[in-house]
Parts: structure tokens; sequence; C-alpha cells
């Protein structure tokens, strides 16, 4: 299924590195952790890093229920942005990187039913690590009221990609000077235990699994 193309989400520079694939778009978001949730509070622009899940062509937003920037109203813009590479070209000028990002625009719905409040933090727990809503405690009533969460369609999204090696000017690929491109790689390091961990308790299947 495609994208919808908008005034907003149409790139108008570089228009071969738009993507157009919802499937895609689903790949970049599941693959992220922190989102970068731009609002307007008192009319001055904010943007905060916020975890996030996503179900469908929904993505769920949470936060406390004193939160500005869940409380804003109105427009938000929400990035995803995964760098997998700096591209070291022969110029300073065509210095780029490699990059998968997604950029979503719309006005959040609050999710007032219980139902979908509850299914909502449990996509959140699920996209972070896999399992562990059934291996914690779920919330209880006084930690769900203090929490809220946002529905934000996926309609008007646009997708952006950054693949493969340096584009030089032709005259200066004979220029004596390395170029190419320098990965860059997240993992995850060793879990490191509470120290009012219970005895006896070792890391569970679903969190080693992540390493």
């Amino acid at each position: 299924m495609s994208l919808s193309s908008t005034p907003r989400t149409r790139l108008h520079r570089l228009r071969e590195r738009a993507g157009t694939d919802r499937a895609q778009l689903h790949a970049i978001l599941d693959a992220g952790l922190i989102c970068h949730l731009g609002v307007i509070v008192d009319g001055s622009p904010m943007v905060v890093p916020t975890l996030y899940g996503r179900s469908g062509d929904t993505m769920y937003l949470h936060g406390s229920t004193g939160s500005r920037s869940l409380h804003a109203g109105g427009e938000v813009c929400v990035t995803v942005t995964h760098l997998d590479g700096l591209v070291l070209a022969r110029s300073v000028f065509h210095h780029s990187a490699n990059y998968r990002s997604a950029m979503i625009y719309g006005v959040p719905r609050l999710v007032e039913d219980p139902d979908e409040h509850l299914a909502a933090l449990r996509d959140l727990t699920e996209h972070l690590v896999p399992g562990q809503w059934d291996a914690t405690r779920r919330p209880n009533r006084k930690e769900l009221a203090a929490t809220t969460v946002l529905a934000l369609s996926l309609d008007e999204s646009s997708v952006k990609v950054r693949q493969g090696p340096p584009s030089d000017e032709e005259e200066d690929y004979a220029l004596p000077t390395w170029a190419g491109v320098l990965p860059l790689a997240v993992s995850w390091g060793e879990p490191v235990p509470d120290p009012r961990l219970a005895p006896g308790l070792e890391v569970p299947e679903h969190i080693a699994r992540r390493l």
C-alpha cells in the first residue's frame, strides 16, 4: 500500500530519496525506540523526545498527565530517524549521512477508552521490549489515571532514505583523498541488575534475546 502524498509530505529536493511504500514506513517506526514530538506550546515551538508504540496505522505516544507537550492540542509533527553511517566524500560539500527517516503530521487524539488506553500501553511496552508486558505487573488504576496516551494516525506520513557511497563531482574522483562510508551500528549492552533485585533472579529469556 502506498503512502499518501500531500503538500507537507511531498519532497521538493532529492526526490529520489522519498519512500512511497507504507510497509517501509512501518519498518522504520518498528525499528526505532525514540521519536521527536514537535508541538506548539503557548505560542512557542517545543520538540520533545518521546517513547512510542504502533498498532497498525496508529502511533501511540504516552507520558505524564502533567506533560505540556501531550496537552498542547492542535497539529503535531513526529519524526523518527536512524543514522546508519557517515558518508565521507572527497569534498567537504558532498559529505552526507546514510539514514532512514519518517515524518508524521496530524492532530493526535486523546485516548479515553479504558480498553484502548490499556492496549496502547501494552503496544508501547512490547515495542520497546517484546515479552515485557507479560513479565511484569500491570498498571493499576492510579497509574493509569496518571498516564496520558495520544493516538496519532499515520495517514499523512513521509519516508526519506539515503544509502550508498558518496556522490562526488566527476573531476574530484581523481583526488588522492580517501572516500567511503563509516557505518554506524547500535547494539545492546549486558543487562545491569537492579541493586535491590531479589537473589536468584536471572535475566529473563525475552530480555536476553535482545542482546
